[in-house]
């Protein structure tokens, strides 16, 4: 409680909006590339509390979001197995695949479980051997070492009736996929203080160079946002591209070497699709070759999957910060948290579902006031 006293106090929130009003002299366009960061951003109305010369745009940061509709489809597959346990954490069950989700694999006999951590999944593989059990394992860095962990203690323990379907997604080479965009008009970014606490700060500096850009690690509470925006400001006002960490209470340059050590172990780099947005080299991460055995792609033999996106989906403008949610014409109508057309509508992340969370058509908040933050 003292963190989010402190991290959300109204007074000091007004402080920080007017060192930036104090600052900015030009329109600038920032990009959280968090999903955790939007939902604060829209929650808290952040991005109408700023000058009307700032504007934030959602980047591509909920990884339930970007998983590809092929690998969604191949889970769903996996799972209506009658030997299958499917393990999976829950924002993944309303995620619609080309013509189902897994709630209605579930509802039509498939043992789908929600779990809590990748060694849930493993407990049910020990506890039941005759059964084949499968974690889906996505998300960014954020995620990925208890996933290693997992199969890196299947593999020690013996445990083969464990597998992992991975669609494991890393943010750097995403910023470079942004920038090198023809449409591109970010000026700088809000890189995601959780992915930053695993692998540290070491990347950034060579793709703030590269595009002269600045890039602020910043945290998820509404004056971790505003302190992030602050330096960016500042930074863009000197004309100074560089890194900078606004969040140092998680996060050390290093990162986290234990981490790394175990995700460098089990997982290798390998070209990523991500959904709505296309491939991008070196952006994901598979299981290495001594634990390919425990890659349930391999192990299930799926292909040959027939994917189709819904037309009037719009999801993929979004992720690419190239649309607002509400600028979608399937946006509340169509496309709701019942009846969603993309992942960026369910998951607890996207950005389509805090804009109906807590601001409906127009741009006017729904659930919360327009005030300071607090």
């Amino acid at each position: 409680m003292k963190y989010l006293e402190e991290f959300q106090n109204p007074d000091l929130a007004v402080r920080l909006l007017d060192d930036i009003r104090a600052t900015v002299t030009r329109p600038w366009a920032l990009m959280e590339v968090c999903g955790g960061q939007t939902h604060s951003i829209i929650r808290h109305g952040i991005d109408q509390l700023l000058p009307e010369q700032i504007e934030l745009i959602h980047g591509p940061g909920c990884p339930v979001c970007v998983t590809p509709l092929e690998v969604i489809d191949k889970a769903l597959e996996i799972a209506s197995r009658p030997d299958v346990v499917f393990c999976s954490f829950g924002d993944m069950l309303r995620v619609p695949g080309s013509g189902r989700d897994l709630f209605r694999v579930r509802a039509a006999g498939g043992d789908v479980r929600v779990v809590y951590s990748p060694l849930d999944a493993l407990r049910l593989a020990r506890e039941h051997p005759d059964k084949e059990v499968v974690f889906f394992g996505i998300g960014f860095e954020t995620t990925a070492p208890p996933n290693a962990m997992a199969v890196h203690q299947a593999a020690r323990l013996g445990i083969r009736n464990f597998s992992m379907l991975v669609s494991h997604v890393r943010v750097p080479p995403a910023i470079e996929a942004i920038m090198q965009s023809p449409d591109c008009r970010v000026d700088a970014f809000l890189a995601a203080g959780h992915v930053c606490s695993v692998m540290g700060t070491g990347e950034y500096p060579e793709l703030a160079e590269r595009f002269e850009v600045p890039i602020v690690v910043t945290g998820f509470e509404p004056l971790d946002i505003l302190e992030g925006v602050r330096r960016a400001v500042r930074m863009l006002e000197r004309g100074e591209p560089g890194v900078e960490n606004a969040y140092p209470r998680a996060v050390r340059p290093e990162g986290n070497p234990a981490a790394r050590a175990m995700l460098a172990d089990v997982f290798e780099v390998t070209d990523r699709a991500w959904r709505g947005i296309g491939t991008i080299p070196g952006s994901g991460w598979r299981l290495a070759e001594r634990y390919r055995e425990f890659d349930a792609e391999h192990r299930f033999s799926v292909a040959g999957i027939d994917t189709r996106e819904p037309a009037e989906c719009r999801s993929g403008e979004v992720l690419q910060g190239l649309l607002k949610p509400h600028q979608c014409e399937a946006f509340g109508t169509t496309c709701t948290p019942r009846t969603p057309l993309g992942a960026t509508m369910v998951s607890s992340e996207g950005a389509c579902a805090a804009y109906y969370l807590y601001r409906r058509l127009g741009g006017t908040p729904a659930t919360v006031e327009a005030t300071p933050v607090g």
